[in-house]
């Protein structure tokens, strides 16, 4: 019998082949080396699928730990068709073992190496496969950070192409940007490489333009043996566009690789695009929400052969729901995938073809793409790239645990902060007459992106010395006197501050970025980088006043 349950079992330091043995793996060859890992291929014994399990060695990668968690978290969020699968991960006192999905035909840098420039429709059909993938990571928070043909691992017997290698990947949290220059230097965007605030899928879409432009010119839009060259050519956005290349096709790329991210070109937009539209496959259409809908229903087939393995139909589907990783769970997932793969066109046509009858019928509550918080998904985790922290259950006995997926779903539609149609110039400009207004002095550290310091104003220490937290400093409503004494104090150990300390404790630093939302709609957001709180939203509330209707 295959057996029940959970599918730890104590394993102290046995080989690769016993602990892979135990959880119904067979090893074969193995496919390539990290600095801390390699990479096998193994068959599952009970289905006979193909798999692909990437061993690391926890004693080589002491320092990288916290990196490979947060990979291994993000790859639990995201299933997609063209995204690798992750079907669990096993772990003892000296290894990690991942296994995912097995793809067998390269990558697509080496596809466009061996056959050169490709024709415009077998690029664009791996071109919309792509930012599906990408569109489906950006509405479950994540931004991959690292698109390159050498990620996009291939399957030419299918023309499929699917999205690997999340290392540099990150959550992106409301309110929070990034600011890590990662990734390949030929990829990144120009803000990464300035090392300036960024909100994510920006960034991925540029890259997405850079792999189209290879797809299409099988060269690279920006390359220089110079480093320092070729970080002035993407800043600048210099690159010439071959004659061969469609109109539609030179207008897409233009409309992506915009220096400016705030008139760069987003993925809703892409999808709108007259050439992204063209021999669009139905289940590509969908938007990611019906999709990962579909992805929550069981197939009672498919559970009925895993019953015939030897497992418990009512722990199977219990497991199922609750997204518990065990032997039954990964069992059932190897068989969905093989059959959606023995026709993967049809299947995910037909799939497609539900999804669209249900949204046209209004049945799917889902919302769809274009009434998504996009917002919501451009506000990102902090400059200092924390490591994720996503809720996961853990199944464990003495050797080792299975960490079951999870998921991270959207907040609700909402916006916070100044929403504006005009010109993102426009905009700014005015911010910054308000900021004028309020003797609010300001360090452009971008485009769109200014650091401001702002003091209240402060009573005359050598006229008075009753002065406390409780009285009020003036009549403006931007005084300290509003606020109460626990976060405000005129007093240190009952000795009165001198105006200079004043200043240092009253102090509140802030940063005014402006982000776009949505086509022709730009939203002003307000972070706070330190000072007390209470002062920092009155100064919030008289910075948007004085901006007013832009």
């Amino acid at each position: 019998m295959a057996g029940e349950g959970s599918s730890s079992r104590v394993l102290r330091r046995q080989s690769s082949a016993l602990v892979c043995a135990e959880f119904n793996y067979r090893l074969g060859k193995t496919m390539g080396f990290g600095a801390f890992s390699k990479v096998k291929s193994a068959t599952h014994s009970l289905t006979g699928q193909k798999v692909a399990i990437k061993i690391l060695d926890r004693h080589k990668m002491k320092d990288m730990e916290e990196k490979v968690r947060r990979e291994l978290k993000v790859m639990q969020v995201v299933k997609h068709p063209h995204i690798v699968r992750m079907y669990e991960i096993i772990e003892t006192h000296s290894d990690i073992y991942v296994v995912m999905e097995y793809v067998e035909s390269g990558d697509l840098f080496d596809y466009i190496v061996l056959n050169g420039r490709l024709p415009e429709e077998e690029a664009r059909h791996f071109f919309q496969q792509i930012i599906a993938g990408v569109e489906y990571c950006h509405c479950n928070r994540v931004v991959h950070r690292d698109l390159k043909p050498e990620n996009l691992l291939l399957d030419a017997k299918r023309r499929s192409v699917k999205i690997a290698d999340f290392g540099l990947s990150n959550i992106m949290r409301d309110g929070q940007f990034l600011k890590t220059s990662c990734g390949s230097p030929n990829y990144a965007a120009p803000e990464v490489i300035q090392r300036r605030y960024y909100a994510g899928p920006e960034v991925d879409v540029w890259s997405c333009g850079v792999i189209l432009y290879a797809m299409l010119c099988g060269i690279l839009p920006f390359d220089d043996e110079n480093i320092s060259s070729l970080y002035q050519k993407i800043t600048d956005g210099i690159y010439t566009l071959p004659c061969h290349l469609s109109m539609q096709a030179r207008d897409l790329i233009t409309r992506i690789l915009k220096t400016d991210p705030l008139r760069r070109i987003t993925i809703p937009e892409i999808r709108c695009h007259p050439w992204f539209q063209l021999q669009l496959a139905l289940y590509l259409a969908v938007p990611p929400p019906e999709y990962a809908q579909q992805l929550k229903q069981i197939d009672d087939y498919v559970v009925s052969r895993v019953e015939k393995l030897g497992f418990d139909h009512n722990h199977l589907i219990d497991c199922l729901h609750r997204q518990e990783t065990t032997k039954a769970t990964v069992t059932y997932y190897l068989l969905l995938d093989a059959q959606h793969s023995e026709n993967q066109n049809d299947y995910l046509e037909s799939k497609g073809e539900e999804l669209e009858a249900r949204a046209c019928s209004h049945e799917d509550p889902t919302p769809s793409i274009s009434a998504l918080p996009v917002i919501a998904n451009h506000q990102l985790q902090s400059s200092t790239d924390a490591s994720v922290h996503v809720i996961h259950s853990e199944q464990k006995q003495e050797g080792c645990s299975i960490v079951s997926p999870t998921s991270i779903t959207p907040s609700g539609n909402w916006t916070v902060g100044l929403q504006s149609q005009a010109d993102p110039s426009e905009i700014m400009m005015e911010v910054l007459k308000a900021l004028r207004e309020l003797d609010i002095v300001w360090k452009s550290i971008g485009a769109y992106s200014v650091r401001c310091r702002w003091i209240p104003p402060l009573p005359n220490l050598n006229k008075s010395c009753n002065w406390s937290a409780g009285n009020s400093f003036s009549e403006s409503p931007m005084t300290l006197g509003s606020f109460p004494s626990s976060e405000m104090s005129l007093t240190a150990n009952g000795i009165m501050l001198d105006d200079s300390e004043l200043q240092d404790q009253f102090l509140v630093r802030f940063e005014a970025q402006l982000f776009k939302t949505r086509e022709g709609k730009y939203l002003l957001d307000l972070q706070q980088v330190s000072g007390p709180n209470f002062l920092f939203l009155e100064l919030c509330a008289s910075v948007l006043a004085e901006v007013g209707a832009v």
